[in-house]
């Protein structure tokens, strides 16, 4: 009777709170005192009304729990598991409690961390051995925790830092009760140590402290639990790789341990040995911590994340680090916040999911696609007549002299004066009368009709060529050129073709890319050494081109995959002809390979041909001009990282090269050797290559786009691999 009054009595205080957790990397939430989401490494658990569970991301090791080892990227139900209460993911494993008290695990167990006395992987839940009464869960890395109805703490699997708390560094297969710790009402597992909150509000800790985890104010690991210093009336708590979180029943948020990317909150990026306040946050009523950022959820119903951000999973909508709480955009009546490796999720009281950060194994899921293998229209733009391509962005000039822009924005290479990821296309601040447009991997370039060009993005290099290393999310003009009439972007530099056929060069030059002789970064536009007469120009990742009005290819730079065509892999400060190729009139440069297209309609390449992007019908690198095979009628052709492309007098698009994320456009992701065809282009006028995705304008004007959507570079407006904001998760 007593027991069953101290399991009353325990239960009463987390519906009072609000806050019953299940802890992943970990999250901390409510929904009538039971947790219905859990956010591992790379996969997403959650529990519909009807007590089953779905599951969504990666699953390698059987993590979904659906019997397979197969990614979903739209939720999956978790096979043979009914009447679930409480579920927590850890890296690559994943737990549940029915209402029975039951504990049950699926996924990795090279650690034992499924707890039925093996190491065997399973794909099915399976029974804890040896549990009843269990009331809070957690999952790390490779350990896994429970509190039973006793306030007893179980802990098994991975040890090898005292991560389970039993006084020892030893492995353990089945559970084990945690040293010393009673009254135990919350649990929080962390990449390598541990966290419980007891029903007097203080709060314990063991494994790991390289980073001051445990918040005892020392380094030293602890293979039975310390006490956390200084923190008391805690309601909640949360554990990240290597930090922890804890809310307070002030509302006050607590964090110590690692801070490299401002995930303690505390405007720093100093480690932190005991708990620091959270800047600015109040009313807190629930925590997650993901691998190095953290959510709150506060009592308004209002999320706020801090410290990494480089996929999105603050919802701000930027890709930008925040040392300090910011609140994700577009979100009301949050419940409970899961985090994981690199994405989060929010329930809200309206019963759905929300989702926002990394999306590439489906973690998210919301059944988007990271790929897309054939052509999809680039929403609400028409009039275009030329494009291109970066490394995660895109740009688009109108017939009507407008520049639009979309993906990736982190350094502001969408030139619409925000930092913040578009799906769909955008304009161009204050630039009209453009007639070309370059990308660069996170730069871009706009050429108008009064000669001059202008410039927006990264600029650590000076690729900019407005004299300063300082990133620009508007367009700035391009200082002492006029005259212009062609620009081509790589990397970190820049390339422009005055109308006197002189070439000139700006930005990174580690390699000579520049021409002018030496191996200096310049922030203004130097001239190419040597050259007179050109017609047209390219920039690869470290190389250039230029074709001359006699057909004449020149090139310089970077020459180690033997991509200035010269028949050496010495590199080049000042340009050499490419030798045995007449008659050319356009070129292209990917990464370490080059393109051109003669005046006969014929295209050649030469440089690495690792995945056949020579189009030659092999895979070897060529230190001189080959043929493309089977090609003939072009128009204009195109150079991605790994990939080409070809638009063909009568309209259809060929490609060939690495196929992996679908960016040939041939329904497959399967490398070519030589061209393919497009699958449903025709009229077709100009063709662009990103990283793993390309574009092409018809004769109409649209615009259509495949291959690779991480930052939404496919324009199509959908959600991209990685979002910025909140969207609808399908996982209930």
């Amino acid at each position: 009777m007593r027991k069953k009054a101290e399991g009353w009595t325990r239960w009463m205080l987390g519906i009072a709170l609000g806050l019953w957790l299940a802890l992943g990397w970990a999250e901390a939430g409510a929904d009538e005192g039971k947790s219905r989401l859990a956010a591992g490494g790379s996969h997403s658990l959650a529990i519909r009304p009807d007590g089953t569970v779905w599951a969504a991301g990666s699953n390698t090791s059987g993590q979904l729990g659906d019997g397979t080892t197969s990614e979903r990227r739209v939720p999956a139900q978790v096979v043979g598991l009914s009447d679930a209460v409480l579920v927590a993911a850890g890296s690559s494993h994943s737990l549940a409690i029915r209402s029975d008290g039951t504990a049950w695990a699926w996924g990795h167990n090279g650690s034992g961390e499924l707890g039925d006395g093996t190491t065997f992987r399973r794909t099915r839940p399976v029974q804890v051995t040896g549990l009843s009464e269990a009331e809070a869960v957690a999952a790390g890395d490779g350990h896994s925790l429970v509190v039973r109805s006793d306030g007893t703490v179980w802990a098994w699997g991975w040890n090898s830092d005292g991560q389970l708390g039993d006084g020892t560094t030893r492995e353990r297969h089945v559970p084990v009760q945690v040293a010393g710790l009673s009254g135990g009402v919350k649990v929080a597992a962390g990449d390598g140590h541990s966290l419980a909150v007891c029903l007097d509000g203080t709060v314990w800790a063991w494994g790991r402290n390289d980073s001051g985890q445990l918040g005892d104010g020392t380094t030293v690991q602890r293979s039975a639990p310390v006490q956390v210093a200084g923190l008391s009336g805690v309601v909640a708590v949360a554990a990240g790789s290597s930090h922890s979180l804890a809310v307070r029943s002030d509302g006050t948020v607590w964090a110590w341990g690692r801070n490299s990317d401002g995930q303690l909150g505390d405007g720093t990026t100093s480690a932190r040995l005991t708990p620091v306040q959270v800047t600015g946050l109040s009313g807190g009523v629930a925590v997650a911590a993901g691998m190095f950022h953290s959510l709150a959820v506060r009592s308004d119903g209002t999320v706020w994340a801090w410290g990494q951000n480089t996929r999105g999973q603050l919802g701000d909508g930027s890709m930008t680090a925040s040392l300090t709480p910011v609140q994700a955009i577009g979100l009301s009546e949050g419940e409970a916040v899961a985090a994981g490796e690199t994405h989060s999720l929010v329930a809200r009281s309206d019963g759905t999911v929300w989702a926002w950060g990394n999306n590439i194994e489906g973690q998210r899921g919301d059944g988007s696609a990271k790929t897309s293998t054939a052509p999809v229209q680039v929403t609400a733009l028409s009039g275009g007549f030329t494009v291109a391509a970066g490394k995660a962005h895109a740009l688009a000039v109108r017939s009507d002299g407008t520049v639009w822009a979309w993906g990736q924005n982190l350094f502001g290479q969408l030139g619409d004066g925000t930092r913040m990821q578009r799906t769909a296309p955008v304009q161009v601040t204050g630039l009209s009368g453009g007639v070309a447009v370059a990308a660069g991997d996170d730069h871009s370039l706009g050429l108008c009709l009064d000669g001059t060009v202008w410039a927006w993005g990264q600029n650590t290099s000076g690729q900019l060529g407005d004299g300063t290393t300082a990133q620009r999310p508007a367009p700035v003009q391009v200082t002492e050129l006029s005259g212009v009439v062609a620009v081509a972007a790589g990397t970190s530099h820049s390339l422009a073709v005055s109308s006197d056929g002189t070439v000139w060069a700006w930005g990174s030059n580690a390699s000579g890319q520049l021409g002018d002789g030496t191996t200096r970064a310049r922030l203004t536009p130097v001239q190419v050494a040597g050259l007179s007469g050109v017609v047209a120009v390219a920039a690869g990742y470290f190389h250039s081109l230029a074709v001359r009005s006699d057909g004449t290819v020149w090139a310089w730079g970077n020459n180690s995959f033997f991509q200035l065509g010269d028949g050496t892999n010495t590199q080049r400060p000042t340009p050499v002809r490419v030798p045995g190729l007449s008659g050319g009139v356009a070129a292209a440069a990917g990464y370490f390979h080059s393109l051109v297209l003669r005046s006969d309609g014929t295209v050649w390449g030469w440089g690495n041909n690792a995945y056949g992007q020579l189009g030659n019908g092999t895979a070897n690198a060529s230190f001189s001009p080959v043929q493309v095979t089977g090609l003939s009628g072009g128009v204009a052709v195109a150079a991605g990282d790994f990939q080409s492309l070809a638009v063909r007098s009568d309209g259809t698009v060929r490609a060939w090269g690495d196929n992996i994320y679908g960016q040939l456009g041939d329904g497959t992701v399967t490398t070519r050797l030589a061209p393919v065809g497009v699958n449903g282009l025709s009229g077709g006028m100009a063709v662009a290559a990103g990283n793993g995705f390309s574009l092409a304008v018809h004769s109409g004007g649209m615009l259509h786009a495949w291959g690779y959507n991480t930052d939404g570079q496919l324009g199509h407006g959908g959600p991209s691999v990685y979002v910025t904001a909140a969207v609808r998760s399908l996982l209930y």
